[in-house]
């Protein structure tokens, strides 16, 4: 089944937090709305609504994991 990768399903730990740093941390904010476009537009190509090649689709997934680190770091500093 294709699926939305969201953030507070993959961290739930993180949930208030999230939203918390979505509201008052511009940095936070502004990764949160990269990663959602960014597995919005995986979405889109997994489900057959855009087309892409599987090169591009891999490395979407490969930025797409990079930021999700990147959030994962984020929310465990602060």
């Amino acid at each position: 089944m294709i699926k939305k990768h969201q953030l507070t399903v993959d961290f739930p730990e993180f949930e208030v937090k999230i939203h918390d740093l979505k509201v008052n941390d511009n940095h936070f904010k502004n990764l949160f709305e990269e990663y959602d476009k960014l597995d919005h537009e995986i979405y889109r190509i997994e489900t057959d609504s855009e087309p892409a090649s599987d090169d591009v689709l891999n490395n979407l997934r490969v930025e797409r994991v990079r930021i999700k680190d990147h959030i994962y770091t984020y929310l465990n500093k602060n």
